[in-house]
């Protein structure tokens, strides 16, 4: 049985992801802090792991043939993702392991591509997107010297799972229980987001048809290329009514940014908000098969539910 680590288990992305292997079969290790993992995520092995002690981190994944690095520190700490990042191919070179990560669109830039397809250019123009890149220059050099293979899994936003910390839980769906749908930026503007449960299951389909990947590959994920329109009908649907739209106030965010580490982050990303983009890819079909898709009725009824909102009940998840 093929085992694997996942990095991070305690966080959203990582909770679904383990998840999806304990489903799949997967012997599953699901590395924390502090050794403790939710109580859905039974099945799974729980290992205590600091990626910011390299000795503990090989440790928590030794004999594990694959790594999942789900590890996302929080905005204003994102000094830490290179050296946990180091870390992550210390423990992958110790063990002989293969590397699983969730990429993002920051490497991009603004302006964003439209369109983002595999081959499309890094253009990075914040700090969190020459961190994004200077990672992945990192597993792309481990990679290139045969030390740690890697597959990079790029996807937009993430909505469902338990768990909080993204747009969808902060913003998007906060106010729907008082009637109110908060958009993040123009409302029929185009966005790309990941349904983690989708992901999840991505990343097992990868997992299973390695076979048919290289050393190192960077695919994308197309999730759900959405406007807020489009999100706000499916609340709607899943609510049994209808929601005011409201914007979020970028104005307060500006204003207050020189003062509030978080608001100060949140603000230099911004541009996500206002430039259109989704992704495409001519590859993960070609190796995994059939993209997981969740309707996105579905999916937003299901992320509702998942956060604590409720919805109709002729909308519940089964």
């Amino acid at each position: 049985m093929t085992k694997i680590a996942i990095l991070g288990a305690n966080g959203r992305l990582g909770r679904v992801v383990a998840k999806a292997f304990i489903d799949a079969g997967f012997d599953v290790r699901a590395v924390t802090r502090t050794g403790k993992v939710p109580a859905e995520l039974k099945g799974a092995t729980a290992v205590a792991g600091d990626a910011l002690d390299r000795q503990s981190l090989i440790r928590a994944t030794q004999g594990v043939d694959i790594v999942f690095n789900g590890l996302n520190p929080i905005y204003t700490d994102w000094g830490k993702c290179l050296p946990m990042a180091e870390n992550v191919m210390a423990a992958c070179r110790a063990n002989n392991a293969l590397h699983l990560f969730p990429g993002t669109v920051y490497n991009y830039g603004s302006p964003m591509p439209q369109v983002i397809s595999e081959e499309a250019p890094f253009h990075p123009t914040t700090e969190k997107g020459r961190i994004r890149c200077a990672m992945e220059e990192l597993f792309r050099r481990e990679a290139d010297a045969g030390r740690v293979r890697s597959i990079l899994l790029r996807a937009g936003d993430f909505f469902g799972g338990t768990g909080s910390g993204g747009w969808f839980d902060l913003v998007v769906a906060a106010k729907m229980s008082k009637g109110t749908y908060t958009a993040p930026g123009p409302a029929d503007l185009m966005h790309e987001w990941a349904y983690l449960p989708d992901f999840a299951v991505a990343f097992v389909g990868l997992a299973r048809n390695l076979d048919k990947l290289g050393f190192y590959e960077a695919i994308n994920f197309p999730g759900h290329a959405v406007t807020d329109l489009d999100i706000k009908a499916a609340a709607e649907k899943a609510l049994g009514r209808k929601l005011k739209l409201s914007f979020m106030p970028w104005w307060v965010l500006r204003a207050g940014s020189p003062f509030v580490a978080m608001w100060r982050e949140i603000v230099s990303m911004s541009y996500l908000r206002f430039e259109a983009h989704r992704l495409v890819s001519a590859r993960l079909e070609e190796v995994i098969g059939e993209i997981p898709h969740t309707p996105l009725d579905r999916a937003v009824a299901e992320a509702m539910q998942d956060i604590g909102t409720a919805v109709a009940p002729s909308r519940q998840a089964a």
